[in-house]
């Protein structure tokens, strides 16, 4: 006899297609089968001999059927005749079988529907609480002008736009500006931040996972490409994303295709990216951290945010902006702008470009207590080389002018010289960031702006007992 708790017998799988077969023909037509002795029947019995052999004496199939729609086929042999009772017994169970299938599909769809909205939810509620960083696009300085007239000749297009630009220049909004201007502004804005994301999980976060593809993995999930259908994803940090990972991406940006982890099904998606990075990728392309063909499909249209430097026109505007915001926010009354203050603004290089502006401004609300506003500038010199102004401008005009390449020169000594002084620590008491009255965040950004590595401050003579090289 033959053992029935197999699976994978010559029938274990039947296509549709196979119209001569009992249950493609009962699955497509929606048709029931009755053969009362099948070895009376001609039409639809295939083996015979193998009937025969098993003592099979009948065969009854019904369609699975809800609301029109053949969900499959309920079929049984029987060793003895298929009376009346079988065939309309079997006809029930295919009935509640139907409603059953039916009601797992669309508890399972409506899961996923769900889980979709709760995802659109919260990254809502984050562009929501995120939009507030800057506000919006204030300033009408030719460099902002210029800007802003390629963001209104890309948002019409479904180019990939790369956008270039010192931290803080506010390239996420430029972001969000080319997707509302855009066709697809009724869809989602999915922001990614590349740099944040752990190795291992760079491809569930893009492509989503099926529930238990790993550990830790107790329910599927959607990722950011599948959310952005349709709509745009913004890559930020996109020159942080590992080499190794970049051909992933690369493959969803030519194809439009992925998989999702722990899943063998293909699908499709149709999205814009706008990627930002404050990094230079051609130098990384040169090498051999950023691949060059993610490069261009990336920069279809590459255009770079101006920093507040070259844009002091906006300053007044960006300033009298944030006291309304932060006179709100922190409940204090707004204060009064000398203009004297709005000088010194104007003179400082802003290192930190709009961020840093926002953040000076929020302080000195603070302290200001509804009077004057005053601003307390760090005394420290900006990336790239230029160096922050004193915070009271000079009265005269005869100094001596620097050229830019030895203010690098200065300046990249001046931070070795820390390192060096506080063994190589960034962050902490007496560390290097401490020494030059920076966050460590913003020593960090300056060490890979101006190219210092490890090698460049490590002591070469022993240290002292107690200290750490």
């Amino acid at each position: 006899m033959t053992d029935w708790t197999r699976i994978n017998g010559t029938f274990h799988r039947i296509p549709l297609s196979s119209s001569n077969l009992k249950i493609a023909h009962i699955a497509t037509t929606g048709e029931s089968i009755r053969i009362p002795q099948l070895t009376d029947d001609h039409q639809w019995v295939r083996f015979p001999t193998w009937a025969q052999t098993e003592g099979l004496a009948s065969f009854t199939g019904h369609a699975l059927v809800f609301r029109g729609e053949s969900l499959g086929a309920l079929a049984v042999f029987r060793r003895t005749p298929a009376d009346d009772d079988c065939f309309n017994w079997l006809r029930t169970m295919a009935s509640a079988a139907a409603v059953a299938i039916a009601n797992a599909r669309a508890f399972e769809e409506n899961e996923s529907f769900r889980h979709q909205l709760e995802l659109e939810r919260d990254y809502l509620r984050e562009e929501v609480e995120s939009s507030g960083s800057f506000g919006e696009i204030l300033g009408r300085s030719p460099a902002l002008e210029r800007v802003l007239h390629q963001v209104g000749l890309v948002a019409a297009t479904d180019a990939n736009v790369l956008v270039l630009g010192e931290s803080g220049t506010g390239k996420e909004l430029i972001a969000r500006a080319i997707h509302q201007r855009s066709a697809r502004s009724r869809k989602p804005l999915v922001k990614v931040n590349c740099g944040s994301i752990p190795h291992e999980l760079f491809e569930s976060e893009f492509f989503g996972h099926v529930r238990g593809s790993f550990t830790g993995a107790i329910r599927g999930r959607i990722g950011r490409f599948q959310l952005a259908h349709d709509g745009t994803l913004f890559l930020d940090e996109v020159g942080e994303i590992p080499l190794d990972l970049q051909a992933k991406l690369l493959r969803v940006l030519q194809e439009g295709e992925f998989e999702r982890v722990g899943d063998e099904a293909t699908r499709r998606v149709n999205v814009r990216v706008v990627a930002a990075t404050n990094r230079d990728l051609r130098k990384e392309v040169e090498e051999g951290r950023f691949r060059l063909d993610l490069y261009y499909r990336l920069g279809v249209f590459p255009m770079e945010v101006p920093p507040l430097r070259e844009r002091k026109e906006d300053i007044l505007t960006l300033i009298m902006h944030f006291v309304r915001r932060a006179s709100l926010r922190f409940h204090v009354a707004a204060p009064s702008i000398p203009a004297r203050e709005i000088e010194r603004a104007q003179h400082y290089d802003w290192p930190g470009n709009v961020r840093e502006l926002q953040n000076v401004v929020e302080r000195a609300v603070i302290v200001s207590r509804g009077g004057k506003l005053a601003f307390d500038f760090p005394q420290t010199s900006k990336p790239g080389g230029r160096p922050a102004r004193p915070a009271q401008p000079s009265p005269t005009s005869s100094e001596a002018v620097i050229p830019e390449r030895e203010w690098r020169d200065l300046e990249r000594a001046n931070i070795i010289a820390a390192l060096r002084q506080a063994n190589s620590r960034i962050s902490g008491k007496g560390g290097a960031a401490d020494l030059l009255g920076v966050n460590a965040s913003t020593l960090a950004s300056r060490l890979k702006t101006l190219g210092i590595d490890r090698a460049d401050y490590r002591m070469t003579t022993p240290s002292r007992p107690g200290r750490s090289a």
